[in-house]
């Protein structure tokens, strides 16, 4: 399906954040693609229903609006906390909610759509890398394992928080505020009850503990709400039957 000719550009997120030279970063938007409804415009997953064709096309316009050095390392997400250590972008997408790469030219990504996408660097620019981290996955750890992936001294790891379901929107029953208070009492403050057994989380808030609770101290990003910008955001707790925004880090080959 190639794109109509007066086919707008893709939107992207840049994140702001202190990241060294020579690591580069973004989060796609649903504008300037070209799925149809429900997926219109940008969706990136080949898992949700699309015409293969559609995603296809987005996702080589990805390429070249980026200028990406190759097509990302998509990941077969499972809301687990395997993190996959890419020493070359692989032939079939592994079984992984994160993935973390020193080698130039392999690009890291996530699929979101309410959950949220944190990416990560060293300090030095010298490992890069991208998780999926739902509420699942950040109760499994997924956080945790994807700095002790970087192999880097996690004083040393920047992280940013991209867009995901806000806590305005986000409601859950008791088992989800059990999954991390339980283990982290702390952890209840990022939860408000919302009446009876229902409680409005706050996935940013809980990233951000689960992050300093490994030494990681810097933390930029957050506070984009998927759920409440329909126009910029897909999300799956809002429509059901959407498509999926990209999170993507990369080192850049030198001389790029």
């Amino acid at each position: 399906m190639p794109p109509p000719a007066d086919a707008p550009a893709p939107v992207f997120i840049r994140p702001r954040w202190p990241a060294p030279p020579g690591v580069a970063a973004a989060v796609t938007t649903r504008a300037g693609g070209v799925s149809r409804p429900p997926f219109h415009s940008f969706n990136l997953a080949a898992h949700v229903g699309d015409d293969p064709a559609a995603v296809a096309a987005n996702r080589a316009r990805l390429r070249a609006a980026l200028g990406l050095p190759g097509e990302p390392a998509w990941l077969q997400q499972v809301h687990g906390r395997e993190v996959a250590v890419l020493a070359e972008t692989p032939l079939a997408p592994p079984a992984a909610d994160a993935a973390v790469t020193s080698a130039p030219g392999v690009v890291c990504a996530v699929l979101t759509a309410d959950c949220l996408p944190v990416l990560l660097c060293s300090r030095d620019g010298g490992r890069v890398g991208a998780v999926h981290a739902g509420w699942r996955g950040l109760a499994a750890g997924v956080l945790e394992a994807a700095v002790a992936a970087l192999d880097v001294p996690p004083a040393d790891v920047l992280a940013w928080l991209g867009p995901a379901i806000g806590p305005s929107a986000f409601q859950v029953g008791p088992e989800v505020r059990a999954a991390f208070a339980d283990t982290d009492p702390g952890a209840a403050a990022a939860f408000v009850s919302d009446g009876g057994d229902r409680w409005r989380a706050d996935l940013h808030a809980l990233a951000r503990r689960r992050l300093a609770a490994c030494g990681v101290e810097q933390v930029f990003g957050g506070g984009l709400c998927t759920f409440s910008d329909p126009a910029r955001f897909y999300s799956y707790r809002r429509d059901g039957t959407t498509g999926r925004m990209a999170a993507l880090i990369w080192k850049q080959a030198t001389g790029d």
